[in-house]
C-alpha cells in the first residue's frame, strides 16, 4: 500500500470514482448494528451492549482541501447529508442519540487529514448531551421558557462576544467558554434538530456562517486550528421540543499561535476548565480576521 494512500480518495477503490459529498461506512467502527441485542440488566454494570452505527461523511473528494476551504453550496450538501442520516437513524430502533461531529488536527489525534466528519447512532445519550438537555429542561420547568433562547437574546443584546450572524444563525464565543476561542453557533429560531430547518433560507443561512466561522478559525493563527466541532441536537426523545435547541459547540484546542490547551488535572480529573482568555477578546479577535 502506498504511503500516501487513502480510502476517501477517488481511485482507492473504497469510495466511487466521482462524487461531490459522501457517507463511508466506518472501517473500525466503536458501534456496530450486529452488536449483541439489548437487555434488561439490573446490576452494578448495567449495559445496553454496542448497538449502533458509526458512519464517515467525506466533505469533498480532494485530499488537500481543508474544511474552511470548503464552498458554501458543499457546506450545504454537507449539510444535507448530515439531516438525511440522521433522520434515517433515529428512525433506527434502539437508537437514542445521534452524534455528528468532526475532529481536525493532529493534536486532536486526527490521522487521516481528508476532510470528513462523523455520524455515531448510539443507545445511550451521552453524558455531557443528556447534562445540557436536563439544564434545559430544568429551566424551562423554572421559566417556562427555551434556556438556549435566552442565551441569543443575552449575547444580542451584550453584543461583544459575536463573532458571525445573519437572518438566521448567530455565532458568538459565549460568556462561559471552557476553551480558548470556543464558538457556539445557534439557530435563531427554536429548532431542536436540523431536519425543522427549513431546506430553504435557513439551511442555506448555516451553511454560510459554518463557512464563515471555519474561515475565521484558519485565518486567526494562519493556520487550521486543531479543533472538534459537534451539532447538538435534541435525542430520540419528543419530549425535548420544548427546551432542547439546536446548536454547534467548537472547540479548538489553541490557546495562541504557539500554544495549545492541555487539558491537566482541573480539567480532567476535576472538571474545572481554566481559560486565560476573555471571550469579549477572542471574539474581537476572529471578527477582525479578514475573509
Amino acid at each position: 500500500m502506498p504511503r500516501d494512500w487513502c480510502p476517501f480518495c477517488p481511485g482507492s477503490g473504497k469510495v466511487p470514482e466521482s462524487y461531490s459529498t459522501h457517507l463511508y461506512r466506518n472501517d473500525f467502527a466503536a458501534f456496530s448494528p450486529d452488536d449483541e441485542p439489548f437487555f434488561d440488566s439490573r446490576g452494578l454494570y448495567a449495559t445496553t451492549g454496542a448497538r449502533g452505527v458509526c458512519d464517515v461523511v467525506l466533505y469533498s473528494p480532494d485530499h488537500h482541501k481543508t474544511p474552511a476551504q470548503l464552498t458554501v453550496d458543499q457546506w450545504r450538501e454537507v449539510i444535507g447529508l448530515w439531516t438525511t442520516r440522521g433522520e434515517e437513524l433515529y428512525a433506527t430502533l434502539g437508537i437514542a442519540y445521534v452524534a455528528i461531529f468532526e475532529n481536525q488536527g493532529e493534536a486532536i489525534g486526527v490521522t487521516m487529514p481528508h476532510p470528513h466528519g462523523q455520524i455515531y447512532a448510539l443507545p445511550v445519550v451521552p453524558s455531557l448531551v443528556a447534562t445540557e438537555i436536563e439544564s434545559a429542561r430544568q429551566n424551562f420547568d423554572c421559566y417556562g421558557e427555551c434556556l438556549h433562547c435566552r442565551v441569543i437574546v443575552e449575547e444580542i443584546e451584550a453584543g461583544v462576544r459575536i463573532v458571525a450572524s445573519n437572518d438566521h444563525f448567530i455565532a458568538f464565543v459565549p460568556h462561559y467558554c471552557r476553551f480558548p476561542s470556543e464558538v457556539h453557533l445557534y439557530a435563531r429560531r427554536h429548532v431542536g434538530r436540523l431536519a425543522e430547518l427549513d431546506p430553504g433560507a435557513e439551511t442555506q443561512a448555516l451553511a454560510s456562517i459554518l463557512s464563515e466561522v471555519r474561515r475565521r478559525y484558519d485565518g486567526l493563527y494562519g493556520f487550521p486550528l486543531p479543533l472538534m466541532m459537534a451539532v447538538r441536537q435534541r435525542s430520540s426523545n419528543d419530549d425535548e421540543r420544548k427546551y432542547a435547541h439546536l446548536h454547534i459547540q467548537f472547540t479548538p484546542l489553541q490557546r495562541s499561535a504557539t500554544k495549545l490547551k492541555y487539558l491537566a488535572a482541573a480539567e480532567t480529573a476535576h472538571g474545572l476548565f481554566l481559560n486565560d482568555t476573555r471571550a469579549e477578546d477572542q471574539a474581537r479577535a476572529l471578527r477582525q480576521v479578514p475573509l
